[in-house]
């Protein structure tokens, strides 16, 4: 193989990602991240405002970014933001599923419907999103990236998180499975598993305990910032940098995961 420049490694240029949950914090910076690579994006959100706010910094750095308000839940809705991406780019290259919920209730006090709509978040989105935008990459036959968000807590769970733990569990088998099933189509399969990232959906269930907690179990000794995922995300999203990759779960936690005692 020829010798390559770290740029080009790296670089997303002529391509298009699709961020699903891109108005979100840490959605929202790896959308930013893929722009800054080269790619043009699709930020997929049920708040718009958010969406738009995103779209309007990519578009500052210079790419294109399409927005789409869309319940994640929904594969109607999914199959409006793919007709709106090839409509507009006429390729699916990168897929980021980074809806999410959370909540902190106590197991006996769980409600079916809080259930379902974690699980629908978090779980069935992934679901959906990798059937529509996956079968686009198949289907285009040039390959493609799928990066799903995991989470600390998906293994071993954490306490006060229950079903955003049964959730993130199952983002792992989505993500080991696909991997497999996708690997003949060139379609990598891959997630990220962050530590602890405060956000909007987590910071209600950051009391001083738990986050003395937390902080002890992180040899790194303190909590991650949003932009120390998009190094991740662009690994995993570049055909190039990481083109023999699929199928692997990939932490960005500070050392969160490597502790026991």
């Amino acid at each position: 193989m020829a010798p390559m420049l770290i740029e080009d490694l790296f670089s997303l240029k002529g391509r298009t990602a699709i961020v699903v949950g891109g108005g979100g914090v840490l959605g929202g910076e790896m959308a930013l991240g893929f722009a800054g690579a080269g790619a043009d994006v699709v930020i997929a959100d049920i708040n718009e405002e958010n969406a738009k706010q995103r779209a309007q910094a990519i578009c500052r750095q210079g790419r294109k970014a399409v927005v789409c308000q869309a319940d994640v839940t929904l594969k109607a809705d999914l199959e409006r933001v793919l007709e709106a991406t090839l409509a507009n780019f006429g390729t699916v290259d990168i897929l980021l599923n980074a809806a999410g919920i959370n909540s902190g209730t106590p197991f006996f006090e769980i409600e079916e419907s809080e259930w379902g709509r974690i699980l629908d978040v978090d779980l069935r989105s992934v679901f959906l999103a990798c059937q529509v935008f996956g079968k686009a990459m198949v289907d285009g036959g040039k390959g493609g990236s799928i990066i799903n968000i995991s989470s600390a807590s998906s293994d071993p769970p954490l306490s006060k998180v229950f079903t955003y733990s049964v959730a993130k569990g199952g983002v792992n088998q989505i993500t080991k499975f696909l991997a497999r099933e996708f690997a003949p189509h060139r379609v990598r399969v891959n997630a990220i598993q962050p530590g602890f990232f405060p956000a909007e959906q987590n910071r209600k269930l950051l009391t001083e305990s738990r986050v003395a907690s937390i902080i002890g179990h992180t040899p790194m000794g303190r909590f991650g910032e949003s932009c120390e995922l998009v190094g991740a995300a662009v690994f995993l999203a570049s055909e190039r940098a990481s083109s023999f990759v699929t199928g692997s779960i990939v932490r960005v936690d500070g050392g969160f995961g490597a502790m026991t005692i």
